[in-house]
């Protein structure tokens, strides 16, 4: 099953509440674990705050199982807001998840006024790059050392149209 696109209706997309605690501190370890640096690794207080704050959007993707989510932060008075987090299970990778994530956080973005979105993305992350410019993100500055101080980070932004 691996490689195959999710169907839409295979994968229910809501809110992230509470009882996803458990789940989301365990996919983020999974994640961070692959990877050779654990710089930003939310932790599990980061999460319970972050679930229970107005100024944040975790939006979850379930497949009989937490697949997916991504963290959408709003600071007050901008019209910016900026993707902060996504991960998806390694099961449920190159399936289109991520791709549906991110559109779902920039319909959330419209829904609360933004009028962009913004993120930091690895350098060296050249697939994760090509998903953001193939939906739309453009380069918009660079970081050095922002992982860790060893990899820099690339900031991209998307110009949010409301669609009436």
């Amino acid at each position: 099953m691996r490689g195959s696109k999710l169907q839409r209706g295979a994968v229910k997309l809501r809110r992230g509440r509470p009882s996803d605690l458990d789940a989301l501190d365990g996919l983020e370890r999974e994640i961070f674990k692959s990877r050779l640096f654990s710089g930003h690794l939310l932790s599990r207080a980061s999460f319970r705050r972050l679930l229970a704050s107005s100024s944040a959007t975790f939006i979850i993707a379930e497949a009989d199982e937490l697949a997916g989510y991504v963290l959408v932060l709003y600071r007050a008075h901008s019209s910016a807001a900026r993707m902060y987090s996504i991960g998806v299970a390694r099961k449920f990778r190159r399936r289109g998840l991520a791709r549906m994530l991110v559109a779902t956080a920039e319909k959330d973005a419209v829904r609360r006024g933004r009028k962009t979105l913004r993120l930091e993305v690895r350098a060296d992350e050249r697939g994760t790059i090509a998903l953001y410019e193939s939906s739309g993100y453009r380069r918009v500055g660079r970081a050095a050392g922002y992982y860790g101080g060893r990899v820099d980070a690339l900031r991209l932004e998307k110009a949010l149209v409301e669609r009436i």
